[in-house]
């Protein structure tokens, strides 16, 4: 895949680990700064993030304009990148190989909002410490290039056609 995508394999790697490895801080800060956002923005909408950005981006407080589009286009980078990881994560779990192995290794591993520790994940998904770092690299691999290579591709395109 990589040298279909002209990628170098170990940048693929590296990069990818290091987007799946912010997942979880991405989240929680996520969450984190929409309580920072008045509650009374709240009121008209329900809790739900999707939702919560839906309703900011269509109505902006007067005071404090500059500051609260900082935050709000902040959340809406997040949400993009967040979607992107998710698609990428969809991908991968309908993958004919393995997918649902990958999937499940990933999610352990990097996207669940408590970490597993390596032990626990060998335990829950029965499978020996040398397959579960074949596969691990593997998914990481995967990923790297569904997401590059399709989940990103869509967003710019989006935003190419949105401008």
């Amino acid at each position: 895949m990589c040298e279909l995508q002209k990628v170098d394999e170990d940048l693929m790697y590296q990069r990818a680990k290091r987007v799946l490895g912010i997942y979880r801080d991405v989240c929680w800060a996520a969450v984190n700064r929409t309580e920072h956002i008045p509650d009374e923005m709240f009121d008209y909408c329900s809790r739900d993030l999707e939702s919560a950005l839906v309703y900011l981006e269509e109505f902006a407080p007067d005071k404090e304009k500059e500051q609260f589009e900082d935050r709000v286009r902040t959340l809406f980078e997040t949400r993009w990148m967040l979607n992107m990881i998710d698609s990428a994560m969809l991908m991968i779990k309908e993958y004919p190989k393995y997918g649902d192995i990958y999937f499940e290794i990933l999610s352990k591993c990097y996207l669940t909002r408590f970490a597993y520790s390596e032990s626990e994940i060998l335990e829950l998904m029965d499978i020996e410490r040398s397959r579960f770092y074949n596969r691990k690299k593997e998914a990481v691999m995967l990923f790297g290039c569904l997401f590059w290579g399709t989940a990103l591709p869509k967003v710019k395109y989006y935003l190419n056609e949105y401008k």
